[in-house]
């Protein structure tokens, strides 16, 4: 087995409150994000994914590490960050929002969570560490945790809880497009417990230690920043009209730029793709350009195979004249060109009706 200080990058980077549970429990290489280990290997890959949407998994996703606001203009400082419109929002709620720079372009898109009337939370406080636990058991194992009431949770909520004594937050989000809940640990020193304490309730059910899958990511249409979308992306190329609200009397960073974007039109657009060539052997790790007619219209900016679907599927960015649904396009791939054909996304289960359960 491997040991804890096996995994070496040095010690600029941090260990998570988790980190020592997830190498005993089989993690077997990492990643580095925000300066923080995280899980990335737990064995075959599509293992891990019909793990999640046959039972459960745990992961630790302790690098979600951003800022805590609170006071009297709080909810006033948080609107200027987005275009969504927050003016509804309930304490207990959670949103996802999209936060814009000035020129309308696209710097993150976490989840906001309000815990009393003059306190948010963009992904975490400081010393608060996140897991997710995410696919069809989650909810019984839940139930295994916290009692029946945990049930009552609705999508998009939060509660402030206590388990075994470690104070918790849970949340009923997560990044898997199924049914799931997110633990916010808010005492760092628990963490291995935690994770033990969580394991062990979910054994029964089929729970399995595990990371975020990229198959089951671009199956459900959700985009990873820094690939499918950048500072240089807006929310019309995304169709995410919903969560622009130019009519709002509240400012936000970007409302200016948004509104003249509209007003002009835009002339890329996010699609889907299914790419008709041999299975993909693991996520791409270039852009792959998108030609038509010998002419680079896009780019492909997530690409996998879904043995579930049994298709390679992909999100891909292109200019708006060569969106048309059944339509084909060529992708320069790693191993030469590939005929592929758009389509629509989110490729399963299109209505979120899995995690909204």
């Amino acid at each position: 087995m491997a040991q804890p200080d096996d995994f070496g990058f040095g010690t600029q980077i941090r260990k998570s409150p988790y980190f020592d549970a997830t190498v005993r429990w089989g993690a077997t290489g990492f990643s580095v994000y925000n300066h923080m280990y995280i899980p990335r290997d737990f064995g075959d890959p599509e293992q891990n994914f019909w793990n999640l949407v046959n039972n459960a998994i745990l992961c630790d996703v302790a690098v979600e590490r951003q800022v805590e606001i609170t006071g009297p203009d709080a909810a006033k400082f948080v609107q200027m960050l987005t275009p969504r419109n927050l003016s509804k929002m309930e304490v207990g709620q959670c949103k996802y929002i999209l936060i814009t720079n000035a020129q309308g372009g696209i710097l993150n898109d976490p989840i906001l969570l309000r815990l009393a009337e003059n306190h948010f939370w963009i992904f975490t406080e400081p010393d608060v560490s996140p897991l997710q636990l995410q696919g069809p058991q989650s909810g019984k194992i839940m139930q295994a945790l916290f009692g029946d009431d945990i049930l009552t949770l609705k999508y998009y909520w939060l509660r402030e809880l206590e388990l075994d004594g470690i104070p918790v937050l849970v949340s009923r989000t997560g990044w898997s497009s199924e049914l799931g809940y997110e633990i916010y640990l808010r005492d760092g020193s628990r963490g291995d417990a935690l994770w033990e304490r969580i394991m062990a309730a979910g054994l029964e059910f089929g729970l399995k230690p595990g990371h975020t899958s990229s198959i089951r990511r671009i199956e459900g249409g959700m985009l990873s920043y820094h690939a499918d979308a950048d500072i240089n992306t807006n929310p019309f190329e995304l169709g995410f009209d919903r969560l622009v609200d130019l009519e709002m009397d509240a400012d936000f960073i970007g409302k200016a730029a948004l509104k003249d974007i509209k007003a002009k039109g835009i002339t890329r657009t996010q699609i889907g793709l299914v790419l008709e060539c041999a299975p993909l052997v693991g996520p791409n790790t270039r852009f792959w350009d998108i030609h038509k007619d010998d002419v680079v219209v896009g780019r492909l900016t997530s690409a996998v195979y879904s043995p579930r679907l049994k298709q390679n599927i992909a999100l891909a960015m292109v200019n708006i004249n060569h969106a048309v649904l059944g339509s084909s396009v060529s992708v320069m791939t790693h191993s030469g060109p590939c005929e592929a054909i758009v389509v629509e996304r989110p490729f399963f289960d299109p209505k979120k009706s899995i995690a909204a359960a």
